[in-house]
């Protein structure tokens, strides 16, 4: 290893006279050459497209890979200059499990069936959402990071070599007010010249530099509009699957399909009832219960019904209801009311109270709460 000693000792005392310049300068006891304010202007517009360039690449990134692991490992890929491998994406993923499910259940039961159709829309919800990746990752980050790992380098380099030139620029008048003698003045003098000969000249390359970056914002804008073209293409594709799937779940049977006791339980506290669905209708009116048990139909009177001590729960109404007769209470969709049941009363329907008002209720259209 070639160690130059004198080299070294240059640039020490060189780091020295300008860490003494710069705190002068600070002091005020040292005179300081301005820019001229095109150039602070393009300087601070430069900046401030550096530093939101950044933070719009940053979050970019972890919109579409949030595993930072996965980030990591791409970014060492990109620095090995080698290829990505290719992700199996979340969707595609689960519809593989769904699939692979199916055949352990059995295809031919209604949950197996519908696992195959989920898992085959899920395996189509992860292509579009990889070809989503690959499009942002071309269209939108490739050119961002071009930007900050290339111009914006030079522009910095550039910059860096102005603030040397403007140094020496300063020292050199520095010079010029201390000399005493002539042939010190004329010395001086040529060395100021000098100096600011190539302080102008680094000047106008640092400017025509920091001009480019009015090209840089219309080249991103460009890739805006085609980053926000291929969320649009994306979201129309997952629209489409998903329209495609519910038209496909309305085809298969479903064992549930008339079962007023479990559909109350479907419709419990998880909140996943049919009517979150788009297009659902109610429910078909619970027939009238001819038993003899209890309390019959015909039988009951409502208004000498009283809750029971414990046993009361809320419940949201999922569909609008008109009573037949006064025995029942009229509903309005997503009102909370109370329910409750009585001995011998037909499991399909139930007491409902809102303020004073007091009837019999269908349980496949409400959502038990509590």
């Amino acid at each position: 290893m070639d160690f130059n000693v004198k080299k070294l000792a240059s640039d020490a005392g060189v780091f020295f006279t300008r860490a003494v310049q710069f705190t002068e300068e600070k002091l005020g006891q040292a005179e300081k050459t301005e820019l001229d304010a095109h150039l602070e202007n393009l300087i601070a517009r430069a900046d401030c497209t550096k530093n939101w360039t950044e933070k719009i690449f940053r979050q970019t990134e972890i919109l579409l890979q949030p595993n930072p692991s996965a980030r990591i490992e791409e970014f060492f890929y990109e620095k090995l200059d080698k290829k990505i491998p290719m992700r199996t994406t979340n969707g595609e993923l689960l519809g593989q499990y769904m699939l692979d499910a199916a055949k352990d259940f059995g295809p031919g039961t209604p949950y197996g069936s519908t696992l195959i159709t989920v898992g085959e829309y899920q395996k189509k919800l992860g292509g579009a959402e990889r070809d989503f990746l690959q499009t942002s990752a071309i269209n939108f980050l490739t050119p961002l990071r071009n930007f900050l790992e290339g111009d914006w380098r030079t522009i910095s380099k550039e910059r860096r070599l102005l603030e040397n030139r403007r140094l020496d620029l300063d020292v050199s008048k520095a010079r010029l007010k201390k000399a005493k003698l002539a042939e010190a003045k004329a010395a001086a003098e040529h060395e100021l010249r000098v100096a600011q000969t190539e302080f102008d000249r680094q000047a106008e390359v640092t400017r025509l530099l920091l001009e480019g970056i009015s090209s840089t914002h219309v080249n991103h804008l460009r890739c805006l509009h085609e980053f926000v073209e291929a969320q649009a293409t994306y979201y129309a594709q997952c629209h489409k699957h998903m329209q495609e799937l519910q038209k496909e779940l309305r085809r298969i049977p479903n064992a549930f399909t008339g079962s007023p006791s479990t559909s109350a339980v479907l419709a419990g506290p998880s909140g996943l009832s049919s009517s979150s669905l788009p297009g659902a209708s109610p429910p078909a009116r619970p027939p009238v219960s001819s038993g003899h048990s209890g309390l019959e139909a015909s039988t009951l009177k409502i208004e000498e019904v009283q809750p029971p001590a414990t046993g009361t729960r809320k419940a949201k109404v999922l569909y609008d209801y008109d009573a037949a007769d006064t025995s029942e209470l009229s509903l309005l969709a997503d009102e909370l009311i109370t329910v409750y049941t009585v001995p011998g009363m037909d499991p399909d329907w139930l007491i409902g109270e809102r303020g004073n008002q007091k009837g019999k209720v269908p349980v496949t259209y409400l959502e038990l709460l509590s």
